[in-house]
Formats: C-alpha cells, structure tokens, sequence
C-alpha cells in the first residue's frame, strides 16, 4: 500500500481536534441558543468583551477566532439588540472600539455560571485526572500554537 492509501483522516491529529473543538461548540451552542437567542459569534464576542473595558473590532476577531464578516456581523445584531455599543477610538479615529451594555454585563453574569457548570460537564467526561491533564495539554498546544499559519 502506497503512504497516499494509508492516510486515515480519522487518525490525523488536527482532523481530531477540529471535529472535537466543533462537537464541544456544537453542544454548548444548542444550550445559549435555545435560552438566550445567541449564535456562535455572538457568545464568543460577549464572552470576550465581558473581560475587556473597550476592544477594537481587529483585536475581537484575532481572538475569538472568527473572521472579520462573521464579527461585524454579531456586532451589528449585538449593538442592535442593546447588548454591546460602538464608538470610535479616542486614540485612533480608524478604529472602531465595542463595549458590553449593562444589558450586556447583566446577560453575562447570566451566561457566566452556565458556561461554567458546561465546562465542568465535560471535564467530568474524563477519568479521574484526565480531565486536569486534558486541560494542561491543551493549553499547552494553544502556547506552541501561532495561531496565524506561521509556524
């Protein structure tokens, strides 16, 4: 057998961790979903606001791993539904800072704990000790990780 025929996909380390990362995703997504009417790029932009007094729309979206169409996008619905407000930077008038509402703070300490009692669900997936060791590979990754293509 050629090395091109025993390739297996389902064996490919990055392979793994992407459908992974999208299994996770996909679960916690049905939760604040169904109960507080956020998509994918919504919760992750309020999650990050939520640890930031003011963020520019170019630091979001290297952070929450979206691209520039899908964060505008949840910031326009965002700002429309009164959760996060917009304002030029008063440092650079090219930049367009966002910030959580208090609508948006209130909803955060809402979402907070149920993020945290998810998390806490699928650490508790693992054996005993998994689960922390899991975690400290991961952070691990994400440390030797460029997360620009680069190596």
């Amino acid at each position: 057998m050629s090395q091109m025929n025993s390739f297996d996909l389902d064996e490919f380390l990055p392979y793994q961790l992407a459908v992974l990362a999208s299994r996770i995703s996909a679960e916690y997504a049905e939760i604040y979903g169904k109960r507080f009417g956020l998509s994918l790029a919504e919760w992750r932009m309020l999650a990050h606001l939520a640890t930031a007094e003011k963020v520019s729309t170019r630091e979001v979206y290297k952070r929450v791993d979206l691209d520039k169409t899908q964060v505008s996008r949840a910031a326009a619905r965002l700002e429309l539904t009164g959760l996060i407000e917009k304002a030029r930077s008063a440092t650079d008038r090219r930049l367009v800072e966002m910030s959580l509402t208090e609508k948006g703070r209130t909803l955060m300490q809402e979402i907070t704990p149920i993020a945290r009692a998810f998390e806490a669900e699928v650490v508790a997936r693992f054996a005993p000790g998994d689960g922390a060791e899991f975690r400290r590979l991961v952070t691990t990754a994400l440390a030797v990780s460029s997360g620009d293509g680069t190596r």
